[in-house]
C-alpha cells in the first residue's frame, strides 16, 4: 500500500520480518518494510519519529543523483524520462489540484531547453520531462506553480501567496531549481524536441 506525503510517497511492504526498517528509494519516495502483523498506526508513528532522518537521507540521495547526472541524454533516455513523467506528473497534478480546488485540461510532457512548465489560458498544462531528474519536492513545486496559474495568470504577490499556501517552503525548492536547473537543461542536446500526452 502507499500514501502521499506533501512531497513524496510512502510505500509499506509487509513480510515475515521481525523489525521495521525505512529505505529511501531511487525516486526519492520512502519504502517502509514492516512485520506482517504490525498495526499501521505503529508504522506511521515510527515514520513520524524518523522525519529528520528521512529528510537528511532524501536530500543526500538527490544530491548524489544530481552529481551523477552530467552526460548528454540520448533519445532513448529522453523517451524513458517522458514515459515516467506521464505516469508521475498527472498523479501529482490530481493530488495538488484537489488541495487547491482547481481544474485543469490536458497534460503534455515536452523535452525543451527553455521552460520547466507552463499553463495555457485554456487550462492545459505542459511539463518538461527533465523534471524527472530533479528531486520529487522540486517536481511538486513546478506542478503547484503551474496549477496556481489557474487562479492567477501572472506572477503577482497574489500568485505567490497561492503557491505558499500549499508549499510554505517553495522558496527552497525554487532555489534548488535555479541553482541546479541549468545543469539538467545542459544535458538536452540540440534538435531533440518532442511532445507526449
Amino acid at each position: 500500500m502507499s500514501r502521499s506525503k506533501s512531497d513524496f510517497r510512502v510505500f509499506i511492504k509487509r513480510s515475515a520480518r521481525r523489525s521495521l526498517s525505512l529505505e529511501i528509494m531511487p525516486d526519492g519516495n520512502l519504502l517502509a518494510r514492516a512485520p506482517q502483523r504490525m498495526p499501521e498506526r505503529e508504522i506511521w508513528a515510527f515514520i513520524r519519529e524518523k522525519e529528520e532522518w528521512i529528510r537528511i537521507h532524501r536530500r543526500q540521495r538527490m544530491e548524489r543523483q544530481t552529481e551523477a547526472q552530467a552526460d548528454p541524454l540520448t533519445p532513448d533516455q529522453i523517451r524513458e524520462l517522458a514515459d515516467v513523467a506521464l505516469r508521475v506528473l498527472p498523479e501529482r497534478c490530481r493530488y495538488f489540484a484537489g488541495i487547491m480546488g482547481v481544474r485543469y485540461g490536458r497534460i503534455t510532457i515536452r523535452n525543451q531547453k527553455t521552460r520547466w512548465g507552463s499553463c495555457s489560458s485554456g487550462g492545459n498544462l505542459n511539463f518538461n520531462c527533465l523534471l524527472m531528474l530533479a528531486p520529487p519536492e522540486v517536481r511538486d513545486y513546478v506542478v503547484v506553480h503551474e496549477l496556481a496559474h489557474l487562479k492567477e495568470m501572472n506572477h503577482s504577490p497574489r500568485f505567490w501567496k497561492e503557491v505558499e499556501k500549499v508549499l510554505p517552503d517553495y522558496r527552497q525548492r525554487l532555489l534548488w531549481l535555479k541553482k541546479n536547473g541549468p545543469e539538467l537543461i545542459a544535458r538536452m542536446q540540440e534538435g531533440m524536441t518532442a511532445d507526449w500526452s
